[in-house]
């Protein structure tokens, strides 16, 4: 079974609190949600491996170590996870970026893919999803889904906020897949939303609605 982990450092707890009031407006909203990937993603990245080379410093010869694949991919889900995207990539400013376009059928609430551009090396690279909702979890489910036809291996998905239902649903699903949540919400609600969640990530991130 995948590992869930709840990154509950004091500083992301704070920014998601702010992030959820419904008077935050859309740009202090845009950067809460660049600034919590951005936290996030140290935990995130933790379990990346590492190799030892040797370098000269000023003063002398060493052995250091760096990351043994620098090769890393990170697939936002659109629209949303365009948000959360920038954070992770200030402080992995190498990776290369996929998009994987999905929406939600109102009445089935199943996803639809309208839009997949992936990095052409991306079968060789530690890949990070990022959505920052995950409900339902169907979202979620179908881009894993795509990576994996497309040979990925190492697959992380990253959100801000979750339903217990969609971590059920993406485990029994992925369960090689490990998810990385800010907070675990109470449930979804009949129209499939998280509760108490934030309303419409997408919506709020870009002025929509």
């Amino acid at each position: 079974m995948s590992k869930v982990t709840t990154i509950d450092h004091p500083l992301v707890q704070h920014k998601l609190s702010l992030l959820r009031d419904k008077d935050t407006g859309c740009k202090a909203f845009r950067e809460l949600v660049y600034e919590l990937a951005m936290l996030m993603a140290y935990e995130v990245t933790r379990d990346l491996e590492l190799k030892e080379i040797e370098i000269e410093t000023p003063i002398c010869k060493t052995t250091v170590q760096t990351l043994a694949n620098e090769k890393i991919a990170v697939i936002p889900i659109l629209r949303a996870g365009l948000g959360m995207a920038d954070g992770i990539m200030s402080l992995i400013p190498n990776a290369k970026v996929g998009h994987i376009g999905l929406y939600r059928n109102p009445d089935t609430l199943m996803p639809t893919g309208y839009y997949c551009k992936l990095p052409q090396d991306i079968a060789e690279r530690e890949t990070i999803i990022v959505d920052p909702m995950l409900a339902t979890g169907n979202s979620g489910i179908e881009a894993i889904h795509i990576l994996k036809e497309n040979n990925v291996g190492s697959i992380r998905f990253v959100s801000l906020i979750a339903a217990p239902e969609g971590i059920a649903a993406m485990q029994a699903a992925h369960p090689d897949v490990d998810i990385y949540v800010a907070h675990i919400d109470e449930k979804l609600n009949e129209h499939g939303y998280i509760v108490p969640g934030l309303g419409d990530a997408g919506d709020r991130l870009f002025g929509t609605k």
